[in-house]
């Protein structure tokens, strides 16, 4: 694991939030010259910290579509049996999200789609393509609430304190 120091954790912090920032503001908003503070930047680059820049996308401003969470449930437990479900969502650009869990279900996906039928035919193509899928539940987004913009990164930011310690 690549050691980070408060600049690195602020320069991931901003670039979370400002992904289009040029790198010269950035220098300046974390206190660097421009080119120690690029060096920082591939450095985390090349590292894989920074896995890529995305575009945030407005899709209800281009088509209608429901966003679905679904927790589903595996038939059987063993290795297999999650490789081959977790080989199979990747294929599905529809699952935009997908999480192994613990607690009563196996896995929560995120779905988008063009409607509810759309989700429907996505599930009985999972059902029949016999990935093991035993139950799932469905959970329809009515409203998006708060929508993910990165990780707190602050919490991590080290204290005097913590620094003597090292």
């Amino acid at each position: 694991m690549l050691k980070l120091d408060d600049r690195d954790l602020k320069i991931l912090s901003i670039l979370q939030k400002e992904g289009r920032i040029s790198k010269t503001a950035l220098a300046e908003r974390v206190n660097l010259t421009p080119a120690p503070c690029w060096e920082r930047l591939k450095r985390l680059e090349e590292a894989g910290i920074i896995r890529g820049y995305h575009a945030d996308i407005a899709l209800n401003r281009i088509v209608p579509h429901v966003v679905i969470f679904m927790a589903a449930e595996l038939e059987g437990h063993r290795a297999e049996n999650f490789q081959l479900f977790e080989r199979s969502v990747q294929k599905i650009d529809e699952i935009v999200g997908c999480w192994a869990v613990g607690g009563g279900f196996d896995y929560i996906l995120q779905v988008v789609a063009r409607d509810i039928d759309a989700y429907q035919r996505l599930v009985d193509q999972l059902l029949e393509t016999r990935l093991g899928l035993v139950r799932y539940f469905t959970y329809i987004v009515t409203k998006p609430v708060k929508k993910p913009s990165g990780v707190p990164l602050e919490p991590f930011l080290w204290t005097t304190d913590e620094a003597q310690k090292e």
